[in-house]
């Protein structure tokens, strides 16, 4: 039986699942020509402009003598005068050496100035262009702005917009009514609410920006493998699907099998809390070990509590478990808590309940960090 259920498991992944991990793997026929620089340009960045050499040598051996010294001079100074650095103009023209003739008055000011009405600073727009560079060349009217008051429809204000998309700059690149629109009405369609598709924007950026009918693909083969659309687990499903390729997904499985989960178990886990399959191979081993290593948890327990292979071992499981040690030793608790409590109850909760109690006991153990706001914030750390 536990064969039938791998095999079914593992076709259902794979099948038609191509569109997961597509291959970045060029080729090229041609011999590598070595780059000649322009030392007219080389100079020109250096002196002026204060590039390093590198930078002035990688753009200058991109560029054929520039055509008005004069104008990509007013560009970079105009630049500079708006909070870019020598590393954001550096990084603008690595990414297309050409940009250094670019219409300041009819392709730069523009963009700019829609960013800085928006309410971005001035080093945050700076930042943005320089990450995401092909902004500049998308058009403002067709592109730039309307993917802004899509967002803003979306999200409720500019504040907001302005959030997500310090966040990335795909946002603005890509186009929103083919990808993002549709993506968030399949999901709706899907029972999930839109509070949930804002906080998956945030955290996750590039899931929504996909071609629909990946996550389409992505969605069959979530449901097809127990995800509910009714569960607030359900878009996690799906966005943790369309981020591995088949052989990541296969070492996960192998993993967790050698672990000791069963298929039926991963199933479980999988429905339970999909995110476990995007952490790594090595730290579920660690936190497996761990917890395991107490004598007071198993796999049974971790199938339970799935959650808890996301957590982290240093800033979370030691320093519990540690506390509990000390606690069992000196008999002061008659059974351990559930993993779910080690595990997922927040630090002010665990300190008030294992550690308040018993400062005499296990305080010398550990530090309560304070914090930078008014309340005060318990923060368990092993000391060294």
């Amino acid at each position: 039986m536990a064969a039938i259920l791998r095999k079914d498991f593992m076709c259902l992944f794979l099948r038609n699942s191509s569109f997961l991990c597509k291959s970045r793997v060029s080729f090229s026929t041609f011999a590598e020509k070595k780059s000649v620089i322009n030392p007219t340009v080389f100079d020109f960045l250096i002196h002026k402009h204060h590039f390093s050499p590198e930078a002035a040598a990688e753009v200058s051996s991109a560029l054929t003598p520039l055509r008005n010294p004069e104008k990509s001079d007013s560009l970079l100074s105009f630049l500079k005068e708006n909070g870019f650095s020598n590393s954001h103009l550096e990084r603008l023209l690595k990414y297309r050496a050409s940009f250094i003739s670019a219409d300041l008055e009819q392709s730069v000011k523009p963009k700019i100035k829609i960013f800085q009405e928006l309410g971005f600073s001035n080093n945050e727009i700076a930042s943005l262009f320089a990450s995401n560079p092909s902004i500049f060349y998308r058009s403002a009217n067709n592109r730039v702005i309307p993917a802004l008051s899509r967002l803003r429809n979306l999200l409720g204000s500019d504040a907001n917009v302005v959030k997500l998309v310090k966040k990335s700059g795909w946002f603005v690149i890509k186009d929103l009514d083919k990808q993002m629109l549709p993506n968030i009405e399949f999901l709706k369609s899907r029972n999930v609410d839109m509070e949930q598709i804002i906080r998956c924007m945030h955290s996750f950026t590039r899931f929504l920006l996909q071609k629909p009918e990946n996550v389409r693909k992505q969605a069959e083969k979530a449901e097809e493998l127990g995800a509910q659309s009714s569960s607030k687990m359900y878009i996690h499903a799906v966005r943790v699907i369309g981020s591995m390729s088949d052989e990541a997904w296969e070492r996960k499985l192998q993993t967790l099998r050698g672990l000791g989960f069963s298929e039926d178990e991963i199933l479980k886990a999988f429905r339970k809390c999909p995110p476990i399959f995007c952490v790594s191979v090595k730290k579920m081993k660690e936190v497996n070990e761990i917890l395991v290593s107490t004598g007071k948890y198993d796999t049974a327990s971790i199938v339970s509590y799935p959650l808890t292979l996301c957590c982290s071992v240093e800033k979370r499981h030691k320093p519990r478990l540690q506390v509990l040690a000390a606690l069992d030793r000196k008999k002061l608790i008659k059974k351990w808590p559930s993993l779910g409590t080690v595990s997922t109850v927040s630090d002010e909760y665990f300190f008030r309940r294992f550690v308040g109690p018993y400062m005499d006991e296990v305080g010398h153990l550990f530090v309560v960090k304070s914090t930078t706001s008014g309340k005060s914030k318990a923060k368990l750390s092993p000391l060294t």
